[in-house]
């Protein structure tokens, strides 16, 4: 059993002590070592390996809040992931990719932070994994951050419009009540990055558009910073008709997840083919993410190894 003392700078104590201890409680789950604040000095209490862990991710949250980062119990996970994972935290929270009102989009996963560097790097980038792990809400954002340092006149936001066994046709309304279930996640995320009358202007005037993946047939995407959310249900000739609107000054993000596959069971998928078409063609980045890059509820991160598990014992049951 060891005990470790740690003087700790007054702003991080403010921070570890705020909202009820709960960085602290996350402190003690995530290392397994009892953490006790008393004043400015903290206290590790544990097995030598726990205690060592706290102290690392002590010293990391104590770089964060130097940096001007406010931590919470996410923060205390992030950091968590990033040493497993043999990475520096302040490296990979400190990159921010949008504010808005007080708000930070930031990468929290060494593999949120490859993403994003790679969609940076590339015109085409895919991002493919499980939900929870930010393909779409960091790509919406570096989206946001384009279009405002005018590196884009536009951002163009698409979606197959095939969903958990549903059509439009079932759908009451007109076609913009029929299509809007599909695309309101991507209208939550810009209403998270955007004042509502901002978001408002830029849809009336066309600098944003979000669309059914159809309405993509036959045009030429310039100057535009498009994404391509669910990208798994599309068919193989979709991908290639929205791949091939790729005009000049744009850039592309293809966000899915090939285990919720929504499409007929004899129906192929675009985002599955398309990784063997063109893997290794410059300026093409793949990014997969796994399980450590959930963000969300910790439990939807054991949902997602439950289904990760039963796939592999039993196949994903879909055509190659």
């Amino acid at each position: 059993m060891a005990r470790l003392k740690v003087s700790v700078g007054h702003d991080l104590a403010t921070e570890l002590g705020d909202d009820r201890d709960a960085v602290l409680h996350e402190l003690a789950e995530r290392t397994g070592a009892s953490v006790y604040l008393r004043g400015n000095e903290l206290t590790l209490e544990g097995e030598d390996p726990a205690v060592d862990r706290a102290k690392a991710m002590v010293e990391e949250l104590s770089q964060l809040v130097v940096q001007g980062i406010s931590i919470g119990p996410q923060t205390v996970e992030a950091v968590a992931g990033v040493l497993t994972a043999d990475g520096r935290a302040v490296d990979v929270l400190h990159d921010v990719v949008w504010r808005h009102r007080g708000q930070r989009v930031s990468p929290k996963t060494l593999g949120q932070k490859a993403y994003v560097d790679a969609i940076r790097a590339n015109t085409v980038t895919f991002g493919i994994g499980p939900a929870g792990t930010g393909k779409t809400y960091l790509a919406i954002a570096l989206a946001v951050a384009a279009l405002s340092e005018r590196e884009v006149a536009r951002i163009i936001l698409t979606r197959p419009a095939v969903e958990a066994g549903e059509r439009l046709g079932f759908l009451p309304g007109d076609l913009q009540a029929k299509v809007d279930p599909y695309l309101r996640p991507l209208f939550d995320a810009l209403h998270d990055m955007l004042d509502a009358d901002k978001l408002l202007n830029y849809i009336d005037t066309g600098m944003i558009e979000v669309a059914p993946l159809a309405f993509m047939r036959g045009r030429t995407l310039n100057d535009s910073f498009i994404i391509l959310d669910e990208a798994q249900n599309t068919s193989p000739e979709q991908m290639q008709m929205f791949l091939t609107r790729l005009g000049f000054g744009s850039r592309v993000v293809v966000t899915g997840d090939i285990t919720q596959i929504d499409l007929p069971r004899e129906q192929r998928s675009g985002l599955v083919n398309v990784m063997r078409v063109l893997e290794g063609v410059p300026d093409i980045s793949f990014i997969h993410f796994s399980d450590a890059d959930v963000v969300r509820h910790k439990l939807v991160q054991r949902i997602v190894n439950a289904y990760l598990r039963h796939a592999e014992q039993n196949g994903p049951g879909r055509p190659e």
